[in-house]
C-alpha cells in the first residue's frame, strides 16, 4: 500500500535509480516509481558494455579518450571521479551476480568501441544493459525497505522554504493524483528520446524532470547536447507510426564491422567518435540520395556474431537478414542526452534535498558528446555519490538530534 511519508522517493527504475536504492542506508523507507513497467527503461536496452579502468597505466588514455570525445567541454573533476570509481563499481556489480564475459584464464574480457584507444569495455553478449539492470533489480526487490510502484508518473515536486519535501504523482491506470512526502528525492527519469520521431529510447522517456525543473527555476543546462547514434536498423514503418529504433551496437564496428555507401564503398573510419560517424553517414545519404547506408559484418567470424552479437543477429533475422552474410541497412537516430538538470559534485540540484542522476542529470562528465559505454558507469558512480550524501546528512542530523 502506498504511504504518505518516505525517507527517499526515487523517480525512475533504471540503473541510476536502482543503484541509488542499493546504496542508501537500510533503515530508510524508500519508494521507487516508474511510468511504465520496471523493465521498460533504457538501462535494459544498453548493448555494448560498460567501461572500466584496466590499470593505472590506462588512466591517462581513458581520461583523454573521454575528453576528446566530449570536445574537451567535459568537467575534468567529474571525469576523474567516474574513472577512479570504475573498478570498485565493477566489483560491486560482480558481487550482485553480473556475468561479464571472461577469457579462458578467467580474467575479465574487454572489447573496443569507437573513440577508445584501447579495449576497456566489459560486456555480456550484446545485452550488457539487461544483464546489469536485471541483477540490480533483483537485488533491490530483496530489500524489505524498498517499495516499487509501476505505472506511476511524477507530475511535480513539493517545494517548501527552499527544500524539496516530496513529489506529486499520478496513477496512470486510475488517473488518481496524490502527494508523497519525502525527506529526499532522487530524479533518475532517463532521457528525452520520446520527444523524437526516431530514437533508440522508450517512447515514454520525455524529459519529465527537465520540465519540472524549469517550473521550479532549477537550472537545466546544455539542452542542445543530444547524441545521435550512427547505426540503428533501418526499417520501413507505417506512415505516422512511431517505433523505437533498434540499435546496432558500436561494438559491431569495434569488432570489425564497416560502413558502405550505395555503391558498397567504405566512406568513413568507423571508430571515430559517434558524432563524427553520424555526420559522415548523413552526408553520404544526402550525396547518394538514400534513406540509409549499409553495415557489413562479414569481417566478423560467424560464431562471434552468433554469440557476442546474438540478439542483433536474431533481430536482423526477423527482417529477413542474415548478418553473417547480408548487409544491414542502418540510419542514425537520437540516442543519448548529454545535457540535463545541473548538479554539483554530490549529484544534488540547486534545490536542497533534490538529487538527479543518470541521463536526467548533467554533471559535465560527457561534455558535448558521450564516449561509448561511459553511460552505465557514469549513472552508477554518481548514483552512489548521491546516496552517500543523503546517508551522511541524515546521520549527521541524527547525531545532532541526540546531542540536543
Amino acid at each position: 500500500m502506498i504511504q504518505n511519508q518516505y525517507d527517499v522517493v526515487i523517480a525512475g527504475t533504471g540503473v541510476g535509480g536502482l543503484y541509488s536504492a542499493l546504496n542508501l542506508d537500510s533503515d530508510k523507507k524508500i519508494l521507487m516509481i516508474t511510468k511504465a513497467k520496471v523493465e521498460e527503461c533504457d538501462s535494459f536496452l544498453a548493448q555494448g558494455g560498460i567501461c572500466m579502468l584496466k590499470n593505472e597505466a590506462d588512466y591517462d588514455s581513458y581520461f583523454e579518450d573521454t575528453m576528446r570525445a566530449g570536445h574537451y567541454e567535459n568537467n575534468k573533476k567529474s571525469v576523474d571521479t567516474m574513472i577512479r570509481n570504475s573498478q570498485k563499481t565493477i566489483q560491486r556489480l560482480i558481487s550482485y551476480g553480473v556475468d561479464f564475459e571472461r577469457n579462458e584464464d578467467g580474467s575479465l574480457k574487454f572489447t573496443k568501441e569507437g573513440a577508445h584507444s584501447t579495449p576497456r569495455i566489459l560486456f555480456h553478449q550484446d545485452i550488457t544493459g539487461r544483464e546489469i539492470t536485471s541483477k540490480l533489480l533483483a537485488a533491490v526487490k530483496r530489500l524489505p525497505n524498498v517499495q516499487i510502484l509501476e505505472m506511476t508518473e511524477m507530475t511535480d515536486i513539493i517545494e517548501e522554504f527552499g527544500n524539496c519535501t516530496g513529489i506529486v504523482a499520478k496513477n496512470l491506470v486510475s488517473g488518481e493524483e496524490f502527494k508523497i512526502n519525502a525527506k529526499d528525492v532522487i530524479w533518475a527519469t532517463g532521457g528525452i528520446g520520446g520527444t523524437y520521431r526516431h530514437s533508440t529510447n522508450f517512447p515514454h522517456l520525455t524529459g519529465d524532470a527537465l520540465t519540472i525543473a524549469k517550473k521550479h527555476n532549477i537550472p537545466v543546462i546544455h539542452e542542445d547536447y543530444v547524441q545521435i547514434h550512427p547505426t540503428t536498423l533501418f526499417v520501413k514503418s507505417e506512415q505516422g507510426k512511431k517505433e523505437r529504433s533498434f540499435l546496432i551496437s558500436e561494438s559491431v564496428r569495434g569488432e570489425g564491422g564497416i560502413l558502405l555507401d550505395k555503391n558498397l564503398n567504405r566512406f568513413v573510419n568507423e571508430l571515430l567518435p559517434r558524432d563524427k560517424v553520424t555526420e559522415a553517414i548523413n552526408e553520404q545519404m544526402k550525396k547518394d540520395g538514400t534513406e540509409h547506408v549499409w553495415l557489413s559484418m562479414k569481417a566478423i567470424p560467424a560464431d562471434v556474431i552468433k554469440t557476442h552479437f546474438e540478439h542483433i543477429y536474431e533481430r536482423c533475422l526477423e527482417e529477413g537478414l542474415d548478418c553473417t552474410k547480408d548487409l544491414i541497412p542502418v540510419v542514425p537516430a537520437q540516442h543519448y542526452f548529454m545535457g540535463g538538470v545541473q548538479v554539483d559534485d554530490d549529484s544534488m540540484t540547486s534545490l536542497n534535498h533534490l538529487y538527479a542522476v543518470g541521463e536526467t542529470s548533467c554533471n559535465g562528465v560527457h561534455g558535448k558528446n558521450r564516449l561509448a559505454s561511459n553511460s552505465l558507469l557514469e549513472s552508477l558512480v554518481f548514483a552512489e555519490i548521491a546516496a552517500t550524501k543523503i546517508n551522511r546528512e541524515s546521520q549527521a542530523l541524527s547525531i545532532k538530534t541526540k546531542i540536543a
